[in-house]
């Protein structure tokens, strides 16, 4: 009967098993928080909260409901939420298929499924006009996704194991965050090249779809993006190893720091914290000022769950403190924190890039030009373009230095030629006809 209640918030009521029928009568009810409860559904009358805009029902992925161990499904009348816009239903169990009038719900800006045993989606979920966060990781049944809103900004469908297919995303042109994060069965994503706003995108553990991924990178894309995790095992060789130093040449300001990373993580050895962690924990990127730590960052987004070697690509541009705090004569570092706190990451390789003006500027085409030639963002193109095995091998200018000595050498048989065996045949040739006549 508290027909003006706003707010309800029941959040770790860990023994609360269930909500009246009644809540429904709540008609100024606007936000409902109720994360970590016992409550495994919710009531068929939960629709005619009308008002509703904020539902926060999320669990902890490794809660048991004892006295519900089946999956659950939503009330058929919650599609009459038309005003909800924050929606988290982490780990809720909530299985099978989402019904198609879920489109009704026009007003979300942000939805949470993570953690649920969902099959797959409704298409009518490109119908959601407005809808910026898409959380989806961990459901591990979900094999398709549907054409999804172009109003987007982040998705998030990390660890959908099953995951096989994604529709087209070029309409998603507003998408700054994909993280596809340990889907391992995914094969491509069409309309990649198309997002012109992409920031971050998290592919470790994708290995079916890594080298796809990677020809779909064009300079353009390469210089937008913020955080960059594919499979690899090598970093560019034209990058500063280890530690670089601060030198900014006169009337040339520094636009941006490139950070390039390979590790590997052994799962054999145990560790929550760097398991559940979002980051890639124990590795920082230091400034140094007279081998003095003045600022650290931890970057890493997108822990892998396999074995295998991957390849972090970190932009800072110049608004951020590590370029900020830059000043000259300082270092920058990449290291494992020591003491580590994690265990098991090893940092097989690493190396820094410094960006000064006009050196990422280029716009046209420039495969005509030699690599040193070249912007920045053209020639991480190149390099994420080639396989682990070329990129093994002497790049292209190392190649053209090398073919300078028999280049030498033929320019000195050409004037051998020239000016010695030529006239020396000439007198030759005088003496025999002098010989002749006389």
């Amino acid at each position: 009967m508290l027909e003006n209640l706003i707010m309800l918030r029941l959040n770790k009521c860990t023994k609360l098993c269930r909500l009246p029928t009644s809540i429904g009568n709540l008609k100024s009810l606007l936000h409902l928080l109720m994360e970590e409860t016992a409550v495994t559904e919710l009531p068929e009358k939960f629709g005619m909260l009308s008002r509703l805009m904020i539902l926060k029902m999320a669990k902890k992925p490794d809660h048991e409901v004892s006295q519900n161990p089946e999956n659950t499904e939503l009330p058929s009348s919650f599609s009459n939420l038309s005003l909800l816009e924050e929606f988290d239903a982490r780990a809720w169990k909530i299985a099978g298929i989402i019904p198609d009038d879920f489109e009704k719900l026009s007003s979300l800006v942000l939805l949470n499924l993570s953690h649920n045993d969902l099959s797959s989606l409704p298409c009518s979920l490109s119908g959601l006009s407005i809808l910026k966060k898409l959380v989806l990781s961990h459901c591990k049944y979900l094999k398709v996704l549907p054409p999804l809103p172009s109003s987007l900004i982040e998705l998030n469908a990390a660890n959908c194991t099953a995951l096989e297919s994604i529709s087209d995303i070029s309409n998603l042109e507003n998408l700054r965050n994909l993280n596809l994060a340990n889907c391992e069965k995914l094969t491509g994503i069409p309309g990649l090249e198309r997002l012109k706003s992409l920031r971050w995108l998290y592919m470790s553990g994708c290995s079916s779809c890594s080298s796809v991924v990677k020809s779909k990178l064009d300079k353009l894309a390469l210089r937008n993006l913020n955080s960059l995790c594919v499979p690899g095992s090598e970093i560019p060789d034209w990058f500063t190893r280890d530690k670089v130093s601060c030198s900014k040449p006169k009337n040339r300001v520094i636009k941006a720091v490139i950070v390039g990373i390979v590790i590997s993580i052994d799962h054999s050895i145990q560790d929550d914290l760097r398991d559940q962690s979002p980051v890639v924990a124990g590795i920082l990127i230091t400034i140094l000022r007279l081998n003095v730590p003045i600022f650290n960052t931890a970057p890493l987004l997108g822990v892998p769950k396999t074995d295998e070697d991957h390849f972090y690509l970190c932009r800072y541009e110049n608004h951020t403190p590590l370029v900020l705090f830059l000043k000259d004569g300082d270092k920058i570092r990449v290291a494992m924190q020591n003491p580590s706190l994690v265990k098991g990451v090893h940092l097989k390789k690493c190396g820094i890039h410094l960006v000064f003006e006009n050196d990422d500027d280029y716009v046209g085409d420039e495969n005509f030009m030699r690599e040193g030639q070249q912007s920045v963002s053209q020639k991480l193109t190149t390099f994420m373009g080639s396989s682990e095995e070329d990129k093994q091998t002497l790049d292209p200018i190392s190649e053209v230095g090398r073919e300078k000595p028999e280049r030498k050498q033929s320019d000195g048989n050409s004037f051998v030629l020239l000016f010695i065996v030529l006239p020396l045949s000439f007198l030759l040739l005088s003496w025999l006809v002098f010989m002749f006549y006389c």
